[in-house]
């Protein structure tokens, strides 16, 4: 019922309507980009449309566009490139969907297991990959490149660092591996580092010394897998974890047991 003046009823009709949030907003734009990768079959490397072409696609602003495309560089489906614009990462088609994802957000202290999920993962399939001697490294060979060009740009270490890691697990010849593990990294990834890319803002071990220490963990472990040496892998993929834990600042008493 309508009150004098109105206020009630109005008051009423406000409490019926929810208004979406920009991060939801943009999520669903993304979604939408995903979708048109697919529809479009763009290929891996292919640029995408300009973001104010994207917006007209998906009936958007250009900066809910630019928000999207963010969080699809930290999902390293992307790699965006100032300048130049978005270039195609991975096939949408190759990952699992988002149920790792709403775990997160749903139990934000269960990072640790999903870092440990990671690990285990990882480990596996270079083990694998080095038992049935895989040679196609060239792939992981321009990941480690794209991570060495990444200095000061948080989107493309992340984007770069997503590729270098499945490219590892895609050696072990498994395709559910891999979908598998390129979700949990996705997840885990997207959860840590939503905030600086958010921002557009970079931490500060992506320059000086210690963005030299963060490619020091990523060329053993390719190093190891050229050279088919399980020990030397085992031991790079512990300190990359080792370090990893650190980064994120948990603690996973025992990770390490029987490795």
């Amino acid at each position: 019922m309508v009150t004098p003046g109105g206020r009630s009823g109005d008051a009423g009709i406000g409490a019926s309507f929810q208004v979406e949030s920009f991060s939801r907003i943009a999520d669903r734009v993304a979604d939408q980009i995903r979708n048109y990768i697919l529809d479009q079959g763009i290929a891996e490397g292919e640029r995408l449309p300009s973001e104010r072409r994207l917006a007209e696609l998906v009936g958007s602003s250009r900066l809910t566009v630019s928000q999207a495309l963010r969080s699809l560089a930290v999902q390293g489906l992307v790699i965006i490139r100032p300048g130049s614009g978005a270039y195609v990462l991975r096939d949408p088609s190759t990952m699992v969907d988002a149920s790792i994802d709403l775990m997160l957000r749903l139990e934000p202290e269960s990072l640790g297991e999903a870092a440990q999920l990671r690990f285990l993962l990882e480990l596996t399939a270079g083990r694998q990959a080095i038992a049935r001697g895989a040679r196609e490294l060239e792939p992981l060979n321009r990941a480690l490149a794209d991570l060495t060009g990444a200095r000061g740009s948080a989107s493309e270490w992340i984007a770069a660092d997503t590729v270098f890691h499945v490219e590892i697990v895609r050696l072990a010849g498994n395709r559910f591996l891999t979908s598998v593990f390129s979700s949990i990294h996705t997840a885990l990834v997207e959860k840590a580092y939503e905030s600086w890319v958010s921002a557009k803002k970079s931490p500060r071990w992506l320059t000086g010394a210690a963005f030299e220490e963060q490619i020091a963990l990523h060329e053993p472990m390719a190093r190891a897998l050229a050279r088919g040496r399980r020990g030397e892998f085992d031991r790079a993929c512990v300190a990359h974890q080792r370090a990893l834990l650190e980064h994120l600042r948990l603690e996973l008493p025992g990770w390490d047991q029987g490795l």
